[in-house]
């Protein structure tokens, strides 16, 4: 997160390459954008909780394509072509006629299943490359007063993965000083109970917190600083969404514009 940028110019800039790459629908352009994207989360993204969200927004991506090759090769409509192997065919109900599970696994199948993943993937980055740097803090004092109790839900919500796995590593850290074994699947037995006092009394503190500021809907909100917009806001900004004019030319050109604008 760069405290030169307003909150919303890396939201603005993250979805207007998210659509660009939707238009272009490219392979090679999504993963030279993402790449481009990784290059700018680590130069541009502070030591903060919410700076982890771009990799585990990858590793999301990454499950989402081995799930949607999985369930396009066993489940979906025959698509001709050069076939690759033949799995066992489950037989279905005559009403769900032109519809199979299992059958010949094509390759033009297995391409088509591995784009649509790698695009979905794609977007899931670039969205969490927003999450990674801009601070909620910040974008909530920004929204209007209508809004304001929905974007602090939305800021709690979005807020309790980032704190998540801050939690477990503290914990694990923790138990390896004390000579346990952190790995495998019986370590989380260990690692429940801490982590559930740790979020319950998290919460408390927060419910404590937003109780004493007077919490509520209200007309008179308190005084904050407001972000401004500088030139270099508009800037990005402008460069994003001129991106979507000619998406294949030009959306290359937006990501690596973030690593020259944002100081």
């Amino acid at each position: 997160m760069n405290r030169s940028l307003h909150p919303l110019v890396w939201w603005i800039w993250a979805g207007a390459m998210a659509t660009a790459v939707a238009m272009t629908s490219s392979i090679s352009i999504a993963i030279a954008v993402v790449g481009v994207t990784a290059i700018v989360v680590r130069n541009k993204a502070e030591e903060t909780p919410w700076a982890a969200s771009f990799s585990w927004s990858l590793k999301m991506g990454l499950w989402v394509i081995a799930i949607r090759v999985l369930t396009g090769v066993l489940i979906g409509v025959p698509m001709p072509g050069r076939k690759i192997l033949t799995l066992p065919v489950i037989p279905l109900p005559h009403w769900m006629a032109g519809i199979r599970i299992g059958g010949p696994v094509t390759l033009e199948r297995l391409t088509s299943t591995a784009h649509d993943g790698i695009m979905i993937a794609s977007i899931i980055a670039l969205l969490g490359a927003a999450a990674s740097l801009s601070s909620p803090h910040r974008l909530l004092r920004s929204m209007p007063v209508m809004v304001y109790e929905f974007g602090v839900s939305v800021v709690i919500a979005t807020s309790i993965l980032p704190q998540f796995v801050t939690s477990i590593s503290r914990i694990k850290q923790a138990q390896r000083l004390r000579g346990h074994e952190s790995t495998g699947l019986l370590s989380w037995r260990r690692i429940a109970l801490p982590l559930f006092e740790e979020t319950l009394s998290r919460s408390l503190d927060l419910a404590a917190a937003m109780d004493s500021r007077g919490y509520g809907f209200t007309r008179k909100r308190s005084k904050y600083r407001q972000d401004r917009w500088t030139s270099k806001d508009y800037l990005l900004c402008g460069i994003a969404m001129v991106s979507l004019v000619k998406p294949e030319l030009l959306v290359l050109v937006a990501a690596l514009s973030a690593l020259v604008v944002a100081p």
